[in-house]
């Protein structure tokens, strides 16, 4: 599981064996079963999570009991309700696995040592939030600007492969649109093909 994490690391900043060795103690491991929770709603985040393998989504749910995704994370992704792992807040967001899934665990003193400790880190933590930021960005001028086939075509050509990987309800959810829209929208693109 640290390979697939330095692998990653290493696409954004070098690590010297120095580093690789220290970064390793500051981690643990857990293993998700399909379904299973990571974090519910009202708990304090207490890690910051990298996806090593499987699927995992983060969602809250509205008074009305229906589910709004927020995102999707596989291989290579990092996981958490970030205000409430800063802040010590409880969280308002669900995590869970649609995988079975491996992941590595980052708590909040560690966090802290690790950045000390290897500076580089705290780079690779700075580009990764730019990216998040431009990220989100992006999807929110997506769902003000684009019609929902357009979103659909957008998440499809980003993410081919993880999008076979999601049942379409949730992929329906993190579009903002009801299932049966996504099942029309998908019909309509076959017809024009």
């Amino acid at each position: 599981m640290i390979n697939t994490l330095f692998s990653h690391i290493e696409e954004k900043v070098l690590l010297s064996d120095k580093d690789k060795e220290l970064i390793k103690g500051f981690f643990s491991t857990k293993k998700l079963r399909k379904r299973q929770y990571l974090l519910q709603e009202g708990e304090v985040c207490k890690n910051l999570v990298f996806v090593a393998k499987g699927l995992l989504r983060t969602y809250n749910i509205d008074e009305k009991g229906n589910e709004h995704m927020s995102i999707f994370g596989w291989e290579g992704w990092w996981l958490s309700d970030f205000n409430s792992f800063l802040s010590g807040e409880p969280a308002v967001f669900n995590i869970d696995a649609i995988e079975d899934s491996e992941l590595l665990l980052l708590s909040k003193s560690n966090y802290e040592a690790l950045t000390l400790t290897v500076p580089i880190m705290d780079r690779y933590f700075r580009i990764l939030y730019q990216n998040s930021l431009v990220t989100k960005e992006r999807r929110l001028m997506s769902n003000i600007t684009h019609s929902a086939e357009e979103r659909y075509l957008e998440l499809s050509a980003s993410n081919p492969k993880i999008i076979e990987r999601i049942p379409q309800n949730l992929i329906a959810s993190y579009l903002g649109i009801a299932p049966e829209t996504l099942s029309r929208i998908k019909k309509n693109l076959i017809s024009k093909k």
